[in-house]
């Protein structure tokens, strides 16, 4: 199971770097991820991402307090956005982008419900 985390917290990772070098995808998201996956599997890559100096600070606020910045709300909203509307273009079947609607929805209905800033 060890190994699986470790798998899971690289493909992460690899979004992540996706999500920087793309201004649709977030990187944010990916990033948490990676530090769930990585605190269940390797000690030192945690270590190591929360060290990192852009994003680490970031990164020990939501591990402390579940604190997402408004950046980082905006950023997520629009990817979402973008997606969703990449994929009403794509046209799928009808009951795809309700589907796709209602997880969005659910997943912006939590990140608005975290606080912006620390206590």
């Amino acid at each position: 199971m060890r190994w699986l985390y470790l798998l899971g917290g690289c493909a992460m990772v690899a979004l992540a770097v996706m999500g920087a070098l793309l201004p649709v995808m977030p990187t944010t998201i990916f990033l948490i991820l990676a530090l769930a996956c990585f605190s269940k599997s390797s000690p030192r890559l945690e270590a190591r991402l929360l060290a990192h100096p852009r994003y680490g600070p970031g990164l020990r606020l939501w591990r402390e307090q579940r604190v997402v910045p408004v950046k980082a709300k905006c950023f997520a909203a629009l990817g979402m956005g973008a997606g969703f509307a990449a994929l009403l273009l794509a046209r799928p079947p009808h009951w795809v982008p309700w589907l796709v609607a209602a997880i969005e929805l659910a997943v912006l209905a939590y990140l608005l419900g975290r606080p912006s800033r620390p206590r």
